[in-house]
């Protein structure tokens, strides 16, 4: 099995930069051992089932209390038939770009 999860946990209302605050929750995400990747809008989290990922998510979101409002984007990918990383998928594509 293997899932796999874009998110973005967003503050708003808390100014034009928030990098402090959603440091807060990629440092949850980096805490819980899961493979993981930053990205300038996002953050890939990767593991073997979307429980783990949920509960990985509800941790990061809990780390905005401080927060009164929060936006979060999510995307996940499911596979039951086949353990595939995101690294794999990557190299998928770029194998097939000429």
């Amino acid at each position: 099995m293997s899932a796999m999860a874009y998110v973005s946990i967003t503050p708003i209302g808390e100014g034009e930069s928030v990098s402090k605050y959603v440091s807060a929750s990629v440092q949850v995400i980096k805490d819980s051992g899961l493979s993981w990747q930053l990205t300038p809008m996002g953050t890939i989290i990767e593991a073997e089932t979307p429980a783990e990922i949920f509960a990985v998510l509800d941790r990061a979101i809990q780390a905005q209390d401080a927060c009164g409002r929060v936006s979060i984007s999510a995307k996940i990918d499911y596979r039951k038939n086949k353990p595939i990383g995101m690294n794999s998928k990557v190299e998928s594509v770029i194998n097939k770009l000429k």
